[in-house]
């Protein structure tokens, strides 16, 4: 399950909240989610522009710790490009090790509206790859300063993302896995999709993948529609397909509680058709609320 930290303010009992229905299911890996910091840049007298912070969502190393303590279940933290220095995920994978937390999954990260205003301003790395190779540096006892002596290596596993439907940038599927390869070859040892709708979309991309050499498990994301706005704003979030008989059911629905049901039910489908491929496992986009995920789990496992 995929879970987001709480708003700044908030304590870690709400993350429990979510976490404890559904610890029945004994989730292999639970993944904490990391969003950058947000500012906006206000003109002051003289001309000059201050940054003021007005969002962060604090704690996931310090959150993934305290899920493992609780439950002893493997936390994955995200880890993403935009928004910190080399030097600063150095330290945090620093911390993480000492915690005992070693699975990480590896993000580019999402844009966010000041990333036009100054661009790169604090060394930080621009693509995904770049991460992979840090952390593989660490693994191997290579730290940012070349004059350390004696030092220990980490011993991270290493996931990244992979698009079903390919990553919206990308021109085209065959390019996105290209670069999803030079991730596997720079020492990347697992893939977790984006969300999908369509699991023949899964399918052929486990047999592109295979087809490119990359044979690293291939776990599958899932997220039920919750709303109907969902149907349309996922598609231009994510860059995904909402199959036509999954929208024809949706657009009959009077309200959102109709379109939940729909939303499980295909989601439950969807699980059991990917557990008879052979799927590794099963990753649902769990984020705030538990009660979906549990249903789901429910009926599957």
């Amino acid at each position: 399950m995929e879970i987001l930290p709480p708003l700044k303010g908030k304590s870690v009992q709400s993350i429990f909240d979510i976490i404890d229905p559904l610890m029945e299911f004994k989730p292999a890996f639970i993944d904490v989610t990391y969003h950058r910091e947000e500012y906006v840049y206000k003109q002051r007298e003289g001309g000059y522009l201050e940054r003021v912070s007005i969002r962060k969502r604090p704690g996931t190393v310090g959150i993934c710790s305290a899920i493992m303590n609780k439950y002893k279940t493997d936390a994955v933290p995200h880890i993403i490009c935009g928004g910190f220095s080399q030097e600063e995920t150095e330290n945090a994978l620093i911390d993480l090790n000492f915690l005992g937390i070693d699975n990480v999954l590896l993000l580019r990260g999402d844009p966010i509206k000041t990333d036009n205003v100054i661009k790169n301003e604090n060394n930080s790395f621009q693509y995904a790859n770049d991460l992979v190779k840090q952390v593989v540096n660490m693994n191997k006892g290579i730290y940012l300063d070349e004059e350390l002596k004696d030092v220990t290596p980490t011993n991270f596993c290493i996931g990244v993302a992979g698009y079903p439907e390919k990553h919206f940038e990308a021109p085209n599927l065959t390019s996105d896995l290209k670069f999803l390869k030079q991730k596997i070859d720079s020492g990347a040892e697992y893939i977790v999709t984006q969300m999908f709708f369509d699991n023949q979309k899964y399918f052929e991309f486990v047999k592109k993948c295979k087809e490119n050499n990359i044979h690293v498990p291939i776990i599958p994301g899932l997220k039920p529609l919750t709303t109907k706005k969902q149907a349309s704003l996922l598609p231009k979030t994510f860059s995904i397909d909402i199959p036509e008989t999954l929208l024809d059911e949706i657009e009959k629905c009077k309200n959102d509680t109709q379109v939940k049901e729909i939303g499980i039910q295909w989601a439950i489908q969807q699980s059991k058709e990917l557990i008879k491929f052979g799927a590794p496992c099963m990753h649902y986009y769990t984020m705030g609320s538990a009660e979906l995920t549990r249903q789901i789990a429910a009926a599957i496992f």
